[in-house]
């Protein structure tokens, strides 16, 4: 008998980014609504894309529109965003410095790679969205979580300390997972605590078209003190219910476009342009689409604070923007468990808030994007799973 010959597996050397970003990343997938589940986990509109956007979308394919675009996007789409964002800023603005992007989530990599070393400061609001800490450990960064004041707002004693020599701060506006909308008051004392500093600062505003406040919204870019130093980063994503069409944009200082652009260019290539034609679409004509879609959802808040308010044990947070309540729960059980036993055994998916953030442990953050039946089902099953958990 020939002798048997082993072999053992080879053993493959990948890259430090990848152990740094398993190590620091804290992101859950959670399932979408199915037949034995009621979703309120996912961080997506419920509305189709609207029709004249997809009409766009066809009328641009059926015109032969399927060649490379431009690597920093189609003029005619760059063109309007810098006139929508020259209104925001208050300011000129260049088309030459906007950044059309795969998604709000390719914008964030490409500013953030751009501009972390290994080593550098960067400091996150805690809890916030999970995606920044990822991206920073990709870039060899260290994250430095502030945790927030008691009502979900930034403690600006704990961040003023925490900036110092920071190369970067960067924030959502409303705040995925708390719903909270910082207000020109707020931003405003960050331009203060910024000032004379070289910090830049990144200001995601995915969520800007869903503010309830009742205030008009105040935009990073809009306050001086922060529009020179601030990349300006949002996605078609959440306004226009076109989260599948993976399109967002960059706006700032030049050379951070710039640097931004290079990075983007270099491991996305240009965003398709179909997808860029039918933005045009939703930019020039689907504001009526917007204030339709934000107003059911002011009425969806409402229905899921009115159930929640019904479950012993929940501190429920006041959501002023985005889709998210972040209620606390007063169970001595970590997130994570909380979270697998709702959906294992009770059919009901949320996200566990020790996702966002250390400080987010012992919170639940759930999405009203879903529909009012959806959320009146999945809060009843909730309540079910947290009184079997007791």
């Amino acid at each position: 008998m020939p002798p048997t010959i082993t072999t053992q597996p080879p053993l493959f050397d990948t890259a430090d980014a990848v152990a740094r970003i398993a190590a620091a990343s804290r992101r859950t997938q959670q399932p979408q609504s199915r037949a034995d589940l009621v979703s309120l986990a996912m961080g997506e509109p419920d509305f189709d894309t609207p029709q004249r956007v997809t009409e766009a979308a066809h009328a641009s394919l059926r015109a032969g529109r399927s060649h490379y675009s431009p690597l920093l996007g189609e003029p005619a789409l760059r063109e309007a965003l810098a006139a929508r964002l020259a209104k925001i800023a208050q300011a000129p603005v260049s088309a030459a410095d906007v950044l059309i992007t795969q998604g709000g989530t390719a914008g964030l990599a490409a500013s953030i790679l751009a501009i972390v070393d290994p080593g550098d400061k960067v400091v996150v609001p805690d809890p916030t969205y999970s995606l920044y800490g990822d991206l920073v450990a990709m870039a060899g960064g260290t994250v430095v979580p502030v945790p927030l004041a008691p009502d979900l707002h930034w403690d600006l004693d704990r961040l003023a300390d925490a900036l110092t020599d920071a190369k970067l701060f960067v924030f959502c506006n409303p705040v995925n997972p708390t719903g909270i909308v910082h207000g020109r008051e707020e931003l405003e004392a960050l331009a203060g605590l910024l000032d004379g500093t070289p910090t830049i600062v990144i200001s995601d505003e995915a969520y800007a078209d869903l503010d309830y406040t009742g205030r008009p919204f105040t935009s990073a870019i809009s306050v001086d003190g922060l529009r020179e130093r601030t990349l300006y980063c949002q996605t078609f994503s959440k306004s226009y219910a076109m989260t599948g069409w993976r399109v967002g944009y960059l706006w700032g200082p030049s050379p951070l476009i710039q640097a931004s652009a290079r990075v983007h260019n270099t491991f996305n290539g240009s965003v398709n342009t179909v997808v860029q034609d039918a933005a045009l679409v939703a930019v020039e004509s689907c504001a009526e689409d917007v204030a339709s879609m934000r107003a059911a959802y002011e009425q969806r808040r409402e229905i899921m604070r009115t159930e929640l308010a019904k479950i012993p044990g929940l501190t429920l947070s006041a959501p002023e923007g985005a889709f998210y309540q972040f209620p606390r729960y007063d169970l001595d059980l970590p997130s994570v468990e909380v979270v697998a036993a709702l959906r294992t055994a009770h059919g009901v998916a949320v996200r566990p808030g020790s996702e966002f953030g250390a400080q987010g442990e012992h919170h639940l953050r759930l999405s009203y994007a879903a529909g009012p039946e959806a959320i009146v089902e999945g809060v009843r099953r909730l309540a079910d799973g947290l009184a079997a958990l007791r």
